[in-house]
C-alpha cells in the first residue's frame, strides 16, 4: 500500500488536498468517490522532501514539541507490540495536524515499500536529524525501538524545557534593555527640549552639563532616526557577514574570550555535546559515530572543530576522556566523570549524569548572568535620570543666584 496525493471536489464545490493510502491511483480515486468527492488530480506522494515545487514539502520540518508527541506516541505504540506501520498509521490517525499526518502516512509507504524506519526517516532531514535517525537506527538493528524511542522522547522533552528556561531567564532582561533604551530616548527627544527651552530664552550662561544635554537632545530630534537605522543595518550586515565559515569560526572563538559570554556559550555548547552524546551511547550507536552526530549538534564552530579533532583520536585509538581533555573546552568535573565511566564499563550512564551536571551548571550560570544585568539596567537608568535631573537642577540654581 502506497501513499497519493489528491486534489478533490467536496460535496460543497470546494477543494480538499491531502494524502491518502491505497494499492493505485485507481483505488485512491475510488476512495474518494466513497466519500462523495469528485478527484480532480491523484498522485503518488514524492518520497523525499522537497523546499519547492511540487510534492510534499513540509517546510522546516517540526517543532521540537511535535516532534516529542510523535515519538512518544509511536514508542506507545510499538512497546505494546504493535508493527511499526501499524504504528506509523495510528499516529497519524491521532494527529490533528495535517502536515504531520502527511508526513507519517509518507514515511509508513517508503516502510511498506521495505524500507527500514530509519531509512524512511532519511528523507525527511528537517523534520528529523541525524541524532535522531541514527538512535532509531541503533533501536531497530538491537532490536528495541520500543525503549529508544521512549528515550529520544525523553531527550527532545528535556532539550526543549532547556531551551524554553534560557528563554524566559532572558526575556525580562532583554524587555529591560528596550524599554530603558526607549524611556530615555523619549526623554532626549521630547521632554529636554521643553523644558530647557526656558532656560535658554533668558540669554545666561548654561552649565556645561546642561549644554551636553542639549546637545543630546538635539542629536537625538535631528538623527535618531538615522541611528535606529545603522542600528538595524549593522545587525543585518553582521548576520550577512556571518556567513562566511572563515569570519564566522574568529567571531565564535572571540565569543569564549569574553568574560561573562564566553562562560556562558562554553557552558551551553558542552552541555549540548553531552546530552546529545548520552542518548546516542545509551541507545548503542559507536562511540566514534556518537561523537560525529554529537559534533555537528555544536553552535560554536571553535568548540565544534575541537570535537571532530577529538572523534579523530578516539578513532585512532585514544580514550575519550584523553581526547576530550586536549581540547580545552570541556570542564574538569565532565572529564573525571567520563574517565570514571570508562574505567567502570558504565560510560553511557556517566555521560547521562554528566549531561544533568552540565543542565544544571548552565542554568546557574544564567540565573547569574541575569541578576548581574538587572542592576546594572537600574544603576544605568538611575544614572541617565540623575544626569537629566541635574542639567536641569543647575540652570535654575544659578537663576536664583543672579536674582538674589
Amino acid at each position: 500500500m502506497a501513499a497519493f496525493e489528491y486534489l478533490a471536489l467536496d460535496g460543497r464545490g470546494r477543494e480538499q488536498k491531502g494524502l491518502i493510502e491505497a494499492d493505485s491511483p485507481r483505488q485512491a480515486r475510488q476512495l474518494l468517490r466513497e466519500k462523495q468527492w469528485s478527484p480532480l488530480e491523484v498522485k503518488q506522494a514524492r518520497a523525499r522532501e522537497e523546499t519547492s515545487g511540487g510534492g510534499l514539502a513540509f517546510g522546516r520540518g517540526l517543532s521540537a514539541r511535535d516532534l516529542a508527541l510523535v515519538t512518544r506516541q509511536l514508542s506507545t505504540l510499538v512497546q505494546a507490540a504493535l508493527p511499526i506501520e501499524e504504528a506509523l498509521r495510528a499516529a497519524a490517525a491521532q494527529s490533528t495536524s495535517q502536515k504531520i499526518k502527511s508526513m507519517l502516512l509518507a514515511v509508513r509507504a517508503r516502510v511498506m515499500e521495505g524500507h527500514s524506519l530509519a531509512a524512511a526517516l532519511r528523507e525527511y532531514p528537517s523534520a528529523f536529524p541525524e541524532l535522531y535517525r541514527a538512535t532509531v537506527a541503533a533501536g531497530e538493528h538491537a532490536g528495541h525501538l520500543g525503549l529508544v524511542l521512549d528515550q529520544l522522547a525523553d531527550y527532545t522533552d528535556q532539550r526543549q524545557q532547556s531551551r524554553q528556561k534560557i528563554q524566559l531567564a532572558l526575556l525580562y532582561p532583554i524587555i529591560l534593555m528596550v524599554a530603558s533604551l526607549t524611556i530615555v530616548g523619549f526623554l532626549l527627544g521630547y521632554v529636554v527640549p521643553d523644558v530647557v527651552k526656558v532656560f535658554v530664552n533668558t540669554g545666561q550662561e548654561l552649565p556645561a552639563l546642561t549644554t551636553g544635554l542639549i546637545a543630546a537632545s538635539e542629536l537625538v530630534q535631528s538623527w535618531g532616526w538615522l541611528m535606529v537605522l545603522v542600528a538595524v543595518g549593522g545587525v543585518l550586515a553582521m548576520r550577512r557577514a556571518l556567513r562566511d565559515e572563515n569570519l564566522r569560526r574568529r567571531w565564535h572563538a572571540f565569543i569564549l574570550r569574553l568574560p561573562l559570554i564566553g562562560r556562558l556559550s562554553r557552558a551551553t555548547n558542552t552541555a549540548r555535546f553531552a546530552s546529545t552524546l548520552a542518548i546516542l551511547t545509551r541507545s548503542g550507536v559507536p562511540l566514534v559515530e556518537a561523537l560525529s552526530i554529537a559534533a555537528a549538534v555544536i553552535a560554536n564552530l571553535r568548540i565544534r572543530d575541537k570535537v571532530i579533532e577529538a572523534a579523530q583520536k578516539v578513532r585512532e585509538g585514544s580514550s575519550l576522556t584523553r581526547s576530550l581533555d586536549a581540547t580545552g573546552e570541556f570542564p574538569p568535573m565532565m572529564l573525571h566523570m567520563i574517565a570514571s565511566g570508562e574505567k567502570s564499563g558504565e560510560l553511557d550512564q556517566m555521560l547521562a549524569r554528566t549531561a544533568r551536571n552540565q543542565e544544571n551548571d548552565l542554568a546557574a550560570q544564567v540565573s547569574l548572568l541575569v541578576g548581574l544585568f538587572e542592576p546594572f539596567m537600574l544603576v544605568f537608568m538611575g544614572a541617565v535620570v540623575l544626569v537629566i535631573v541635574l542639567a536641569i537642577l543647575l540652570p535654575i540654581l544659578s537663576l536664583n543666584q543672579l536674582v538674589g
